[in-house]
């Protein structure tokens, strides 16, 4: 399916886009990535290369549009993956205006890039399982629950969904582009070292030889490994290339069992790393929400996606790549090794399936 594909992914030097670009490439398609520097150091995409690995590394600002003009006109992608954001519920607080500028403004830029490139024929656009206007309420949100947004991270996502909502009625459906939004739980996986995120943070204090501060052990959250949802984009952009009728908005969430609070999950976090240890954080914080689910019937029932790696099997393949890291191993062949024993586990449940 993806063999001789161009492909275009923003957002390729951050964690989830430099998974995304590494498994396309592996897939023998021809990735031009379009972001900003990585956003931390180290980063995933200096850890396994993937500079090397993609046709075209480039730097660009969605906020200028003749740069984006000019990538699109360069890579000429059949495909789009618009990963690229400001995807940090604290920072959005620190910086609101920087948010809703990349996340809004940056979704519009991108659709308006696109639609003025003729070689696009499917756009997934990377949203939230933030999107929603939560309720606090014990059952998982479907794709038709009301949008939301109480932090100004959450409420720039709500709002690029909308933006896509009106280009795809307005432009792109008339213009032949098919375009989907997707909606994935709290990932995790190794590469990660992003701030104010659970297992980043995690691994942090551990290196300190610290306690982990833990805001809201309470809070429950729907933890995905980050190839989870990243099979789901995959695959949601195969069916948008065969027919309209997939472009939509799509949740790629965890099993039901895997929505668990913060505290379980560093508990688990602590078995795997003999020595690490938590406490409760009483200083005051900006709000988050206490408890998000998401429902993933739809994609189940239309696309045939399911998740395959349970909550464990994440937290165990995430330190299995850390360790790895720290011994200096090659990082590329830790992660496709890693891709490849994903992609059994789905070809061995579709054959138990059928």
């Amino acid at each position: 399916m993806w063999q001789n594909r161009r492909v275009l992914v923003t957002g390729h030097t951050g964690f989830k886009g430099g998974w995304l670009s590494l498994w396309l490439a592996a897939r023998g398609a021809h990735v031009h990535g379009f972001a900003l520097d990585p956003p931390t150091t180290p980063s995933f995409h200096e850890a396994c290369g993937v500079a090397g690995v993609v046709a075209d590394d480039r730097r660009g600002d969605l906020r200028d549009p003749a740069v984006l003009d000019d990538c699109l006109a360069a890579a000429r992608p059949e495909v789009v993956f618009h990963l690229a954001a400001q995807p940090l519920v604290r920072r959005s607080y620190r910086e609101p205006l920087e948010t809703f500028d990349a996340n809004v403004m940056g979704t519009a830029r991108l659709l308006e890039a696109a639609r003025r490139c003729d070689a696009v024929r499917a756009v997934v656009v990377v949203t939230t399982d933030k999107v929603y206007d939560n309720r606090e309420w014990d059952w998982a949100y479907r794709e038709t629950e009301p949008l939301g947004g109480a932090d100004p991270y959450s409420a720039s996502k709500a709002c690029a969904e909308l933006v896509c909502e009106s280009y795809r009625r307005s432009f792109l459906a008339t213009g032949g582009i098919r375009l989907a939004t997707a909606r994935a739980g709290n990932v995790i996986g190794g590469g990660d070292w992003a701030a104010d995120r659970l297992v980043p943070d995690f691994l942090r204090a551990v290196t300190a030889g610290e306690p982990l501060a833990i805001r809201a052990p309470r809070s429950v959250r729907p933890w995905q490994h980050v190839l989870e949802p990243l099979s789901g984009y995959l695959l949601l952009a195969e069916r948008l290339l065969e027919s309209d009728r997939f472009a939509e908005a799509w949740n790629f969430g965890p099993a039901e069992d895997d929505a668990r609070p913060v505290g379980w999950v560093v508990d688990r976090l602590c078995g795997l790393v003999p020595g690490a240890r938590w406490h409760r954080d009483g200083a005051d914080h900006p709000h988050e929400a206490g408890m998000l689910r998401l429902d993933s019937t739809k994609a189940r029932q239309r696309l045939g996606w399911r998740p395959r790696w349970g909550l464990a099997e994440a937290l165990a393949r995430t330190i299995e790549w850390h360790r790895a890291w720290q011994d200096g191993a090659d990082m590329a062949a830790v992660s496709l090794a890693q891709i490849e024993a994903f992609e059994t586990a789905a070809a061995a449940a579709r054959r138990e399936a059928a």
